[in-house]
């Protein structure tokens, strides 16, 4: 009997012992946090795209709770309300506001901006935060590859056209969501749209790879005005992002596959750490055209480096977005 209860006891503490490796490495994977926690935001307007879920939803809490005016700009209108109560009952901020801006419609977001701008005068911080990982292939509303279309060009189109009021608000920030991913994308310059060929995956690291090249190639553009636009990489973080993935979605999955990676996954309050970093931390006032992960300066790809592409495709996203004509149009 008392074998019996000592192989109890032992499984007892190699089982505890396991559970407690297993907290304290969740613990040590959750990366850096922001470290300036008493930085306000009072009377701050600021756009979180995406917001209704995940890291945009952490960020918009985060900077409700600082005091800022946050604007939830979102696709489904009854997630964001939900968010919303959530974020203004724990905050007790009431300047929390859902607005529709679907990312895939090029229509919405001039709408969503129209909105925008006779509701406020000002623009302090923007960040593009939403987008689409590994899907099949689709197409946005003006025929764009979804995860190009959303990930970089519909931010593209977003930023660009609310550039005069983040100046008239200078020193303000922009805050582009980007993804270690981006370190093994290319741009597929007889390709982009993914026309010819598509792969889930590298679609989703060119559309990574655009954010940075769009940040370089944007913080140049804004050169004296006051504004500054810097990339983050959040992590590897447990959001409905990785939804797509089959990996995650299947009873095999369930089983054999989350017990093991959970431990290694950051939670969407962690992943959106560095966000806040870029959008508040005083020291990057002045900081511009730089990549950051775990709130700390990050070195990008060298393919992120190229300013030919950067360029390139700055020239395409105009096109495509029709920020030089009034028109959008994909060839």
């Amino acid at each position: 009997m008392s074998i019996f209860r000592s192989k109890i006891i032992l499984a007892s503490s190699a089982i505890g012992t396991l559970i407690g490796g297993t907290v304290l490495l969740k613990d040590y994977m959750q990366g850096a946090k922001f470290q300036n926690s008493d930085i306000r935001a009072d009377g701050k307007v600021v756009i979180v795209t995406g917001a209704n879920t995940g890291i945009g939803k952490e960020t918009a809490h985060y900077l409700a709770r600082r005091g800022a005016h946050v604007y939830m700009a979102c696709r489904d209108m009854k997630k964001c309300e939900e968010a919303r109560t959530d974020i203004v009952l724990d905050t007790r901020n009431p300047q929390v506001f859902c607005r529709e801006c679907d990312l895939a419609s090029m229509q919405s977001i001039r709408q969503f901006v129209k909105q925008f701008k006779s509701e406020q005068q000002r623009l302090d911080i923007l960040i593009n935060n939403a987008g689409v990982m590994r899907c099949p292939r689709a197409v946005t509303k003006e025929g764009i590859e979804l995860q190009l279309g959303v990930n970089h060009m519909g931010h593209f189109l977003l930023t660009n056209l609310l550039l005069d009021q983040l100046k008239l608000s200078a020193p303000s920030r922009i805050v582009v969501v980007s993804s270690l991913a981006h370190t093994r994308g290319q741009i597929a310059l007889d390709d982009l749209n993914s026309v010819k060929s598509y792969d889930e995956a590298r679609a989703y690291e060119q559309s990574k790879l655009a954010n940075v090249l769009f940040t370089r190639e944007l913080a140049k553009r804004l050169e004296g005005t006051g504004v500054t636009v810097n990339a983050v990489h959040p992590g590897i973080v447990d959001t409905e992002l990785m939804r797509h993935m089959s990996i995650f979605n299947s009873w095999f999955s369930a089983i054999f596959v989350k017990p093991f990676v959970w431990p290694f996954l950051k939670s969407p309050l962690y992943g959106a750490q560095t966000s806040v970093y870029a959008a508040l931390e005083p020291s990057l006032e002045k900081v511009s055209g730089q990549y950051f992960s775990d709130c700390a300066p990050k070195e990008m790809a060298e393919q992120a480096k190229d300013e030919q592409v950067a360029k390139w495709l700055w020239a395409v996203s105009e096109k495509w977005t029709g920020t030089l004509t009034g028109t959008a149009a994909v060839s």
